[in-house]
């Protein structure tokens, strides 16, 4: 079916605002991505805008000689694998019986979910619930209270509610319990909504700030958000905390922090590629029911 003229200006519009506002998105990260390649001289005096002005590695070099970076970045690999692979085990965990219409109290339970998307008990509760179970300076402070996003669990709720029951049944005909059921049927045909939920969580787990402020009180257990945000809040004077005396000389403070930066947002634009594609079609797919 051949558009409109009016269509046709409706889709040349929306192309182009959507152009402009990805790229104003892009300038950002393109900007900081010139100030760490360039030379001392040249940031300085501000000269750099998007593109590098000379060539200079020193920043990147000193980032994982003289700071905290590698381990950060360890512990942010470790939180953010761990944390994804237990929060995504647990969501099918709830989702699949939620979407069972013989499961007793679903709607009790799925209510009860939602309730806490309205309302939550606070900060103060929280850490002294996490500090009464022992948890403070443990990853698991970090993994276990915010284990199942509702939103995500609601998601996978309505994908798998979309299974034919026929295949259910089939499976059951042939002797499949529940455990096999989910990893059998539903886990292959809830791949581009997994793939989807598997990319909300590793965001959040990769991002997390505020609870490591929190409960995190060894600096050697800090991961890549709180690292950069230290060197971005820091002034870079106090070279003694991230690079020795001798190498502050060769680089400048808004260079160094550009770096930290660029290592911390990489590893996620790295990945997003691979799971593009069921990006869009895993949300529609469980957020959509019929």
């Amino acid at each position: 079916m051949r558009a409109s003229p009016g269509e046709k200006l409706f889709y040349v519009f929306n192309y182009v605002l959507l152009s402009v506002v990805g790229i104003s998105c892009l300038l950002p990260m393109i900007h900081l991505l010139a100030l760490s390649f360039s030379d001392q001289p040249a940031v300085l005096s501000g000269h750099v805008s998007l593109w590098p002005v000379g060539w200079n590695i020193e920043s990147y070099k000193l980032l994982f000689k003289g700071t905290r970076i590698l381990p950060a970045f360890r512990n942010s690999l470790v939180i953010t694998i761990i944390g994804t692979l237990l929060s995504i085990a647990f969501t099918v965990l709830a989702a699949y019986p939620l979407s069972k219409r013989y499961f007793v109290g679903r709607k009790l339970y799925t209510l009860l979910l939602i309730f806490t998307m309205l309302f939550s008990a606070g900060l103060i509760p929280n850490y002294l619930l996490v500090k009464t179970l022992g948890m403070v300076n443990t990853y698991w402070s970090l993994w276990l209270p915010g284990l199942i996003s509702v939103y995500n669990t609601l998601v996978l709720k309505t994908f798998f509610e979309n299974i034919p029951a026929e295949l259910d049944e089939a499976a059951r005909m042939d002797g499949a319990g529940e455990w096999l059921l989910i990893a059998r049927i539903y886990m292959p045909l809830a791949l581009p909504a997994l793939a989807t939920l598997i990319l909300f969580y590793a965001v959040g787990y990769w991002n997390m700030f505020q609870n490591v402020l929190i409960y995190m009180n060894s600096p050697d257990k800090q991961n890549l958000t709180v690292i950069v945000q230290q060197m971005i809040m820091n002034s870079m004077l106090q070279v003694d905390q991230f690079l020795r005396p001798e190498e502050s000389i060769q680089i400048t403070p808004e260079s160094i922090k550009s770096s930290g930066i660029i290592v911390m947002i990489l590893p996620m634009l790295l990945v997003y590629p691979f799971v593009q594609k069921h990006f869009v079609k895993g949300v529609m797919i469980g957020s959509v029911k019929g």
